[in-house]
């Protein structure tokens, strides 16, 4: 067996922990390597993603449009907060290794969002795990976006942007927007309002078999809108590139897809009740 260990940070409190992980994974005769931005994890088995959730969906750099087939499933190791992506924890690490072994675990299905533009700096991006949005520049009251799905007009989304996302990212940036939580094997999409300038306006949700177009419109008709030259930002989960005026950005769901690895202590349901404290009555 061979794992491919990606971090891209390890504090130095945290040092004995991945030294721990690193002896297990020794004493257990499992051959590791360490890769980083613009290696290749082509041959692995697994992937272990040691930090939190932005770790576990930078690691989605690794995938090569031309060989999607190899990526390895992804173990997300939270060295980080919340890590709601990650299955495992520091705690856990004393018998991670042979649960892996003995194949005391599941492999989640996760769709990815892939993007086409012919705006500079979007080819680069290719994929999102979570969520593909767009915001509005700081010094502008309004953005506006038109949204069409399979080419039939939606709505024409104004206020500070707007969210497309995934089922594994409707627990993140959309659900904060008020979107709501997809199971990760639901097969659809969430297209959430951020700041909707309307009250009518509300998240949808649409078939991950639709094709999605976002186009930026200048407005003329409000002071401080976007103009022709004015920037504002595209984020792919955590990265981001600034776009310029009026974007035309095409979304669908990647010809393939990736797969985590869910610890049996653990499942989608008690992730979001323990994590994210769902369900969890308050008490004065």
């Amino acid at each position: 067996m061979k794992i491919a260990l990606y971090y891209r940070h390890i504090d130095p409190a945290d040092l004995p922990a991945y030294d721990h992980l690193c002896a297990e994974l020794r004493r257990a005769n499992i051959e590791t390597q360490t890769v980083g931005d613009g290696d290749s994890v082509d041959g692995f088995d697994y992937l272990f993603s040691i930090g939190g959730d932005g770790t576990l969906l930078s690691s989605v750099q690794f995938i090569h449009s031309t060989r999607p087939d190899a990526f390895p499933p992804i173990l997300g190791i939270n060295f980080g907060h919340l890590g709601f992506l990650t299955t495992a924890g520091k705690e856990n690490l004393a018998t991670l290794v042979s649960d892996l072994l003995e194949g005391h675990f599941t492999l989640e299905r996760r769709t990815l969002l892939a993007i086409r533009g012919t705006e500079s700096g979007v080819s680069t991006l290719n994929y999102a795990l979570n969520e593909v949005f767009l915001h509005r520049p700081e010094d502008s009251s309004m953005l506006r976006t038109e949204v069409y799905v399979d080419d039939l007009y939606v709505a024409t989304y104004a206020g500070d942007g707007v969210i497309v996302a995934s089922p594994t990212g409707s627990t993140a940036y959309s659900l904060s927007c008020g979107g709501p939580i997809l199971t990760p094997d639901c097969g659809c999409f969430v297209i959430t309002p951020i700041g909707a300038h309307t009250l009518t306006l509300r998240p949808i949700i649409v078939p991950d078999s639709s094709s999605l177009r976002l186009v930026t419109v200048p407005s003329t008709h409000h002071v401080n809108t976007p103009k022709a030259d004015e920037p504002f930002t595209l984020g792919l989960d955590s990265r981001r590139v600034t776009l310029y005026g009026s974007a035309t950005l095409e979304l669908q769901r990647a010809p393939f897809a990736i797969h985590l690895i869910r610890m049996n202590t653990q499942n989608f349901f008690s992730a979001i009740r323990d994590k994210l404290m769902w369900g969890t009555e308050v008490r004065p």
